[in-house]
């Protein structure tokens, strides 16, 4: 089984990516990062207000995701491990399909000042738990956060779209792709565990894997 110090879960909206991280953290004993989602005061105006909040919401979350994976940079990785729900680079996923041309280019200042000149720790390992746009619309209602009712079709699949193209591009660190449609690793634990096998268990490179139910 591989031995990666610091493992990025990543996904859409709705794919549980906090969830999965969350039970791999307790697995490996490791440190878990969280990304700060409910503190970002923009996030209720944007969901209803996309086009004038954009740039705030998108800010703060930069600027936040940095101030978070800082510290992580002074850890001792072999002393202790890292899980963390989400991978610091997917920022700009969100800001192009949601910013426009000046408010793009002034984030890429912003991004290229805080980002760019200081040395982030790079995950080991990502897993990027991709599902279709209706089942992630199905698991985003059935979590019930009041800010994220306003979320549109549109908005998940332009999203997914962008997630897809990123990690299909992904090079920067072994990559673990999962099909999740058929599976709730979040209530069934023996999907979970063919997951985190399968993903612990490469060497390198990218992989695909569909768990079979049952």
């Amino acid at each position: 089984m591989g031995d990666f110090h610091y493992i990025a879960v990543e996904g859409v909206l709705g794919a549980g990516k906090t969830s999965f991280a969350g039970f791999l953290a307790e697995d490996l004993n490791a440190r878990l990062v969280l990304e700060e989602v409910d503190n970002n005061p923009f996030l209720e105006k944007f969901y209803k207000d996309m086009k004038n909040t954009a740039l705030q919401t998108q800010l703060f979350f930069l600027l936040n995701r940095v101030k978070q994976q800082e510290p992580l940079k002074q850890m001792d990785l072999f002393a202790g491990r890292i899980v963390a729900d989400y991978l610091l680079e997917k920022d700009r996923i969100f800001a192009y399909i949601t910013l426009n041309e000046n408010e793009l280019n002034l984030y890429e200042k912003i991004y290229s000042a805080v980002v760019n000149s200081s040395e982030m720790l790079k995950p080991g390992l990502v897993i990027y738990l991709q599902a279709g746009v209706e089942t992630l619309l199905e698991r985003i209602k059935k979590r019930g956060r009041s800010f994220e009712k306003p979320v549109t079709k549109d908005y998940i699949y332009n999203l997914s779209q962008a997630y897809n193209h990123y990690f299909s591009h992904y090079n920067s660190s072994p990559l673990v792709i999962v099909n999740t449609d058929d599976i709730d690793f979040v209530n069934d634990k023996r999907a979970y565990k063919l997951i985190k096998d399968f993903a612990l268990g490469i060497k390198g490179g990218t992989h695909y894997y569909t768990p079979v139910p049952g």
